[in-house]
């Protein structure tokens, strides 16, 4: 495998001349990363599929499965279609989080822009869907029960919608800048003994972060499709 930096430092050079700052650089490159790396195991797991799974496809078969089930226990069967959005976001935002823990490493998520990247793919996903299934009366999400109320309900529906992004940018990303900064804090006074403890709460910080971002992808894209009241 190619040292981290050096493949820093050909991504940093390569986006020179758009003039990124070096921790937007530092994410792209590991997003790049991380994309190739996932396309390898998806190549590795399907190229020779066997009807009893064993070492790497039984392992994927395991993991794609469990995110079909909890995306079937949320939305329904009529939520299946939107299983590749979800799958990708979830593995995508899951190995993001724990390539950081790998010394040496950064986790795409402890950036900004990648958070609010996947928060706005959410956000755009869910009124399209919205729109797609309901057509013009999709409006009525934003209306309210009451039709006098309407105007003001109207104002904080789309204040609220708004909001998700924000929520779902700042949640991933704190989490993990946060977790970040304190592991290298750690490394810098206790090299070996301290950031042990630190870098097992990141595992499981890593898996509930990404286990609530796409239940909540979940949850919004599935009040898309219901009727409103």
């Amino acid at each position: 495998m190619v040292h981290p930096l050096l493949f820093l430092q050909f991504f940093r050079e390569l986006l020179a001349p758009l003039h990124i700052s070096a921790g937007s650089a530092d994410a792209i490159a590991y997003t790049w990363l991380i994309m190739i790396l996932l396309l390898i195991v998806s190549k590795l797991a399907t190229s020779n599929i066997k009807s009893v799974p064993s070492g790497l496809q039984n392992f994927m078969e395991v993991v794609v499965g469990g995110i079909e089930n909890m995306l079937i226990e949320t939305m329904g069967e009529h939520g299946k279609p939107f299983f590749p959005l979800i799958a990708t976001l979830a593995i995508f935002i899951l190995v993001s989080n724990l390539i950081g823990l790998v010394p040496g490493f950064f986790p795409p998520t402890a950036n900004i822009n990648t958070t609010a990247a996947c928060a706005v793919i959410v956000f755009v996903m869910t009124h399209v869907v919205g729109i797609k299934h309901h057509g013009a009366a999709y409006v009525k999400h934003f209306m309210g029960p009451i039709i006098w109320l309407a105007p003001m309900m109207f104002f904080i529906e789309v204040i609220g919608h708004l909001s998700r992004v924000v929520s779902l940018t700042l949640r991933l990303f704190g989490n993990m800048n946060g977790h970040e900064l304190v592991l290298m804090i750690f490394f810098g006074l206790a090299p070996f003994i301290v950031p042990m403890p630190m870098m097992l709460m990141g595992v499981l910080v890593s898996f509930i972060q990404a286990f609530v971002f796409m239940l909540l992808a979940m949850i919004y894209i599935q009040g898309s499709l219901e009727h409103a009241h």
